[in-house]
């Protein structure tokens, strides 16, 4: 209740000074026809509130641009609110989200809702728009940030076919400078971009190609001018100010409802693509030939001229049934190609930290065998050992060039030992993927040395005055992060752990004589603890070993200690008064 009242006294206080403003501001930029409220700075770029001035009658958010016009299945779900109970389909009309795409359908609902309530924005309204705006951005081709890994355009809103929208944003967003173009994943035009633009996602940019940003940009045009979105009313005219259809509102809501009553998540790049679209012809029967009253008078046949360059005779478009040849549609990528294959990877093996020197490569196929190209092709890391594409990208998409190949970005191993999986899939279609498996070795050195000259000596029962320090070296240069171990040994001969003379000590101040879990620094030098002798005199070996062969033996030396003085006598007084020597006991 309260927040309808916030409402209601926000559309009431709008002064004549805010509403003047407002369209200064939509005459400048062709906006929609409302305005975004201040923003409170929480969970990105969220604005407080509805928009609070009143919407202009020729303003939408895609520009009447063309949409998807595939409607669900008939078959809809029957349970609300539950991922259960689905039906079993394969085709355009498929339940499943993308996870991207549907965590950012939440997040806009849940976003919204806590700065403007009184909207009752559903994430299932932005659900149905994404659906007929972009097939949910193409199936869920976006990268790990959300944002789609090729932009998506409308046509040039040139007046051809379509309305005539003037650029506004230099080719920024949609690549025009003449005209605008519908972009991303929700198909806002530029100009009403720059007025309703969000950061959902924190990355410091309001791009309209990321599926966070666009999504809480669209919940938040739909619930301007104080929207309640739980009202009918309200309802059509949110989903009519984003494109001014009829149909448009039917097929939206026909979605609306049908996500309403049930969908589930599926991986990103693995949902369905619509197929229809509003700006594509439809075929309709041709009408029947009327039958004349009257017998017509013969004429003479006309014969079609022949093509100049195969002599076949062209249809003549005066003859009933006859229509020009067309040329043959473009197939999609992602509808073209049968099946991908490793590409001769080679084996992937890399050492902690380092870089794989061999890249995850697929070959993509038609079921004729030939190479398809402009084929997405998503690579993903799999697995615990911190292995990544660079950064901490774990996921990334390759487009096929012509011979059909797409080539993974070089992978970095973590610094956790053991094996993972790169996995290939297609981006839009359900193949059976390519599995690479990779191993992460442990860093090596094949040289450690003496890091200093100082002299290792000891009396027993102390401390040595100076700390061992030693350097790892690989192929001549310094060996980083290598894990080393130090062994007091028996003997040069004896490798064994031996059993007096110098030590280290444990947290509880115990003798230990065996040190594991020591590492180099970025320069490859390690510092060892302080060294201990007991009461053993004499020379001892230090050995250090390294993966790769490294090894390094260092003596220490320990000395007896001291012998105590001989006391010396004092002489004492004699009972007749001379001095007399006696021993100090």
């Amino acid at each position: 209740m309260a927040a309808q009242f916030g409402r209601r006294l926000r559309r009431g206080a709008t002064s004549g000074a805010v509403v003047a403003a407002a369209v200064a501001a939509l005459a400048a930029s062709q906006a929609p026809g409302v305005t975004p409220p201040p923003s409170d700075n929480a969970s990105g770029d969220r604005p407080v509130g509805a928009g609070e001035t009143p919407a202009s009658p020729d303003g939408t958010a895609t520009g009447d641009s063309p949409y998807y016009t595939d409607l669900p299945p008939l078959n809809t779900p029957n349970k609300p609110g539950t991922s259960i109970d689905l039906p079993v389909i394969t085709g355009p009309a498929e339940a499943g989200i993308p996870a991207s795409v549907l965590a950012a359908y939440k997040r806009a609902e849940q976003s919204i809702r806590s700065s403007d309530p009184g909207c009752n924005l559903p994430w299932q309204l932005l659900a149905g728009i994404g659906k007929v705006e972009s097939g949910q951005a193409r199936g869920g081709s976006v990268d790990a940030n959300g944002t789609t890994v090729t932009k998506i355009l409308g046509p040039v809103l040139n007046g051809v076919g379509f309305a005539n929208i003037s650029d506004t944003d230099d080719g920024a967003f949609d690549g025009d400078a003449t005209h605008d173009r519908a972009v991303g994943p929700m198909q806002f035009i530029p100009s009403t971009w720059a007025t309703w633009g969000q950061d959902a996602n924190g990355d410091g940019r309001k791009d309209p190609n990321n599926i966070y940003d666009a999504a809480q940009a669209a919940g938040l045009y739909l619930c301007a001018n104080n929207r309640d979105l739980a009202i009918k009313a309200d309802l059509d005219r949110a989903i009519l100010s984003y494109n001014r259809s009829t149909e448009y509102l039917h097929t939206v809501l026909s979605w609306f409802e049908y996500y309403k009553r049930g969908t589930h998540q599926v991986p990103d790049g693995t949902g369905p693509l619509p197929v229809d679209r509003s700006d594509t012809p439809r075929t309709t029967s041709p009408r029947p030939t009327p039958t004349p009253t009257t017998t017509p008078k013969p004429t003479a046949p006309v014969t079609p001229e022949p093509s100049p360059s195969t002599g076949t005779p062209r249809p003549n478009p005066s003859e009933p049934g006859t229509t020009a040849p067309s040329k043959p549609p473009v197939v999609p990528a992602e509808v073209r190609v049968a099946r991908i294959k490793d590409a001769g990877t080679g084996t992937l093996t890399a050492t902690a930290g380092g870089a794989f020197a061999n890249r995850p490569a697929v070959l993509a196929l038609d079921s004729a065998g030939r190479p398809v190209a402009g084929l997405g092709v998503r690579f993903e890391i799999s697995g615990s050992t911190g292995a990544h594409f660079g950064g901490v990208a774990k996921s990334v998409t390759v487009t096929t060039d012509a011979a059909g190949k797409a080539v993974a970005p070089t992978v970095r191993a973590g610094e956790q030992q053991g094996t993972f999986t790169v996995r290939a899939t297609v981006v839009g279609r359900t193949l059976a993927p390519v599995a690479f498996s990779a191993t992460v070795t442990e860093r090596k050195a094949d040289t450690l040395v003496r890091g200093d000259a100082a002299e290792l000596t000891a009396t027993a029962g102390d401390r040595f005055a100076h700390r061992v320090l030693v350097k790892a070296t690989l192929d001549g240069a310094a060996a980083s992060s290598v894990a080393l171990t130090a062994t007091l040994i028996t003997s040069a001969d004896d490798p064994r752990t031996n059993t007096k003379g110098p030590y280290f000590k444990d947290a509880d101040g115990n003798p230990l004589r065996t040190l594991t879990g020591l590492k180099t620094d970025e320069n490859g030098l390690l510092t060892l603890p302080d060294l201990y002798a007991d009461g053993e005199a004499g020379t001892f070996l230090l050995r250090l070993t390294a993966p790769g062969g490294g090894t390094v033996t260092i003596e220490l030396k320990v000395t007896a200690p001291a012998p105590e003085p001989t006391p010396t006598p004092s002489p004492t007084p004699s009972p007749s008064g001379s001095t007399e020597a006696t021993p100090t006991p």
